[in-house]
């Protein structure tokens, strides 16, 4: 996939196929869409086209927006590739491009930089300046500029309408199964293993702090969860805790990763840990040694759950 980071850089000899759209999460409804697009570039006369946008046009056009978004750019940027798409196009949201009026979006960055054969949408989209058009627009832009619409109908995507907005409410509420199933796959927090008190250590539960350095990030709920976490190529199951470790008083938020049978030092890697069910609440316990009782019982729980995977 190539990959560029504005609208002018983009340049083809072919004819493309495109969509746009924010694409947070790139979720199964997303999916239909990038389906449809590589459909239509399978005889290699087009190419396949993907425009999003960061940041994020809620964090630009809402002034107290604190919209929390389910992938980084680079997360989107590795499942946008995943689907096969040939192009994609991240470019940088303000508000002098939000300004722009439908037509002028169409017939500047459509037509002239994309050389459009074909826009495939969702059956909500709205472009153009205040978001004002919509696809009966498009529609007569696409016979004046000589281009072909095609929608995708709610109905298409799933009876029940799948969107990012439902994702975060089910991350938020640590509902996994409702959220990984609305994804597509298990949702994923990518940061890099730092340094933390060591605590877990001498508890017989060593752990790997995760940093995750984009702050608009979603973290889901507090609590404690099986995962599988995915070092280089290897994929290693464990459980992770998200919270504020009160048995110790912590005052800062930290995501740990115990991780089994595995005791390589990663410190200063980069890794991906997918959350795979929510097991319970973070609690405060009156001592270390309860707080290593209930950690067994976790570790039990989370075994139990691998096996049947």
């Amino acid at each position: 996939m190539k990959l560029f980071h504005s609208i002018n850089d983009f340049q083809s000899t072919k004819k493309t196929i495109l969509t746009l759209g924010t694409f947070d999460g790139v979720h199964i409804g997303h999916k239909k869409i990038l389906e449809r697009i590589t459909q239509n570039t399978e005889n290699g006369k087009y190419e396949s086209l993907v425009l999003t946008f960061f940041p994020h046009p809620r964090m630009v056009l809402q002034e107290k927006s604190e919209i929390k978004l389910l992938n980084t750019i680079a997360e989107k940027t590795k499942l946008l590739e995943a689907t096969g798409i040939e192009n994609l196009v991240i470019h940088p949201f303000n508000e002098s491009f939000s300004r722009l009026t439908a037509e002028e979006f169409v017939h500047s960055i459509l037509v002239n930089q994309f050389h459009i054969q074909k826009i495939i949408i969702g059956h909500d989209h709205r472009f153009g300046r205040n978001r004002t058009a919509n696809i009966d627009d498009l529609i007569a832009f696409g016979a004046e500029y000589g281009f072909e619409v095609e929608q995708i109908s709610a109905q298409e995507i799933q009876d029940v309408s799948v969107s990012s907005t439902k994702i975060r409410k089910a991350l938020n509420e640590g509902n996994m199964d409702l959220a990984n199933e609305y994804l597509g796959y298990s949702y994923f927090l990518t940061g890099e293993v730092v340094k933390g008190k060591q605590l877990g250590r001498t508890i017989g539960f060593p752990t790997a702090n995760i940093k995750i350095e984009e702050e608009y990030k979603l973290i889901p709920k507090v609590g404690v969860y099986v995962v599988k976490a995915l070092i280089g190529d290897k994929e290693v199951f464990g459980m992770m805790n998200i919270g504020y470790n009160p048995t110790v008083n912590g005052q800062n938020q930290t995501i740990e990763v115990n991780l089994f049978d595995f005791d390589a030092d990663i410190y200063g890697e980069t890794i991906e840990v997918s959350l795979l069910q929510y097991l319970r609440e973070e609690q405060k316990f009156g001592s270390l040694d309860l707080l290593k009782a209930q950690l067994n019982q976790d570790k039990k729980e989370a075994l139990a759950f691998v096996s049947q995977l």
